[in-house]
């Protein structure tokens, strides 16, 4: 078959998958922590060990697919909320969450105090200190750029913030957490905790916009190309076949 066909058809698979991150990332533009996730591309050689292939040929199988893609370090806008449990990171950390399935990484700080006193995510997952869950009895909090928690006064504990080598691929694991290969999370150096504020979303509405539509109109063109082929491929078999069978 053609290999044009082969490389329109990879090419709008690799749109609909292009879609649906641009798609989560606009879900999640007002979402405080969350980072966007941007597609990366590479091209592929369609080709057989034992395939000689001309130069013409190589060139006309040489085509783009989307590779992975990759997270948006990009820091965003601290807001301040006022709200002494709400804290915002400043640099390139992440809050330590103890879930069922493990310690995850978050950059959200829309933290409160359970039932139980102890200091949780949106979702009721316990934020980690040092020493374990963070515990907080009594008011008001303070918290000092490196993490140390106050009541009152008395220092009650410090977070778990953490910062990992350049080119490390955090793994997401839906909305705001985020999973790290073993043993690469290191106590942040650079990195500054700002009490009574959360980072918004770094997806920038306006740019997904413009970049959802650019990627819509080239899956509606390869479409079209898809459709060109496959009427071509049935005009040669309607044409050609009989004269060959006969």
């Amino acid at each position: 078959m053609d290999s044009g066909y082969y490389a329109a058809c990879t090419a709008l698979m690799s749109r609909a998958r292009a879609l649906e991150t641009i798609a989560d990332n606009m879900a999640n533009a007002s979402t405080s922590g969350y980072r966007g996730r941007h597609n990366v591309f590479q091209s592929m050689l369609a080709r057989t060990e034992a395939a000689n292939l001309s130069p013409l040929n190589q060139a006309i199988n040489q085509f783009g697919v989307l590779g992975s893609t990759r997270l948006d370090l990009t820091q965003g806008t601290l807001e301040r909320t006022g709200n002494e449990q709400d804290l915002g990171l400043e640099g390139p950390g992440y809050f330590a969450v103890q879930t069922t399935g493990g310690t995850v990484y978050t950059r959200s700080g829309n933290f409160h105090v359970d039932l139980q006193n102890h200091l949780v995510t949106e979702g009721g997952d316990p934020v980690l200190g040092k020493n374990g869950p963070v515990t907080v009895v009594g008011a008001p909090l303070a918290v000092s750029p490196d993490g140390t928690l106050s009541v009152s006064g008395a220092v009650v504990g410090q977070l778990d913030v953490v910062e990992f080598p350049a080119g490390t691929q955090l793994e997401s694991l839906g909305s705001t957490y985020y999973a790290a290969p073993a043993g690469l999370a290191k106590a942040a150096e650079s990195t500054r905790v700002r009490q009574g504020m959360v980072e918004s979303s770094n997806v920038n509405p306006v740019n997904s916009v413009a970049e959802l539509i650019t990627v819509q109109r080239e899956a509606e063109m390869m479409q079209r190309v898809l459709a060109m082929i496959n009427s071509d491929i049935n005009k040669v078999a309607a044409q050609e076949l009989p004269r060959v069978s006969g």
